[in-house]
């Protein structure tokens, strides 16, 4: 357990913990339809972003999950797929692409939604403008973007179950994820996970063209 904490992984699951619990004594967990000033000072929605309104909401709604399995969830994904990053790329440009990860997905989201959802299949599809957007999981998939770049090869388990290569887990996790979403009409930030997902591999590829001998023999090494 201290070790976890020596990170800057072990804080952010601590952060998003702790932010939890705070949520669930001031009744946030309550508030259904987003209704008060709580709500719409933490939850990123795409209406209100396109208004100028509550704009830190692309930072603030990274640590806000929409229930505790929603949390436990993606902060198991996050101990795992985070502590390794973090060692594998060193603190810095771990904190940097968690961070700027996670507000890419934001503005995917608010992008996509403002755009295309505005009808019934476009809202089902890439969102409605009127939906909220919370949780961690856009930050989480720039981490998993960067590795199936840096280790394609690696074999992970997805849904903690299904093993794969890291670069067809997370394709397979992004498609299953919208079409189960689009088909039921679930709550997901999809077009989050994409950008999020974008940015990662984006940096992955900077890193593979700046470093490639350090690149190849990580990428050996983890991709046996």
């Amino acid at each position: 357990m201290k070790k976890l904490f020596d990170s800057y992984t072990g804080w952010i699951v601590l952060t998003n913990v702790l932010v939890f619990f705070l949520l669930l004594i001031f009744g946030f967990y309550n508030d259904t339809y987003c209704s008060t000033s709580l709500c719409k000072y933490l939850v990123l929605q795409p209406y209100a972003i396109l208004h100028g309104q509550y704009l830190w909401t692309i930072v603030t709604s990274m640590f806000v999950h929409s229930g505790l399995t929603h949390l436990v969830v993606n902060m198991i994904s996050l101990i795992f797929i985070g502590g390794f990053v973090e060692k594998l790329i060193g603190k810095k440009r771990y904190l940097w692409l968690y961070f700027v990860g996670g507000i890419i997905a934001s503005l995917f989201f608010v992008l996509f939604a403002g755009v295309f959802g505005t009808t019934d299949l476009g809202a089902r599809i890439f969102g409605s403008p009127m939906d909220f957007a919370v949780g961690a999981s856009g930050a989480i998939f720039a981490l998993g973007g960067l590795l199936a770049v840096l280790i394609p090869k690696m074999k992970v388990l997805v849904f903690f179950i299904i093993p794969m290569p890291m670069w067809v887990a997370m394709l397979v996790l992004s498609f299953v994820m919208w079409i189960f979403s689009a088909g039921f009409s679930l709550p997901i930030g999809n077009t989050a996970h994409l950008g999020g997902l974008v940015l990662g591999a984006l940096y992955g590829v900077y890193l593979r063209v700046n470093y490639p001998n350090k690149i190849k023999m990580i990428s050996q090494f983890f991709g046996r």
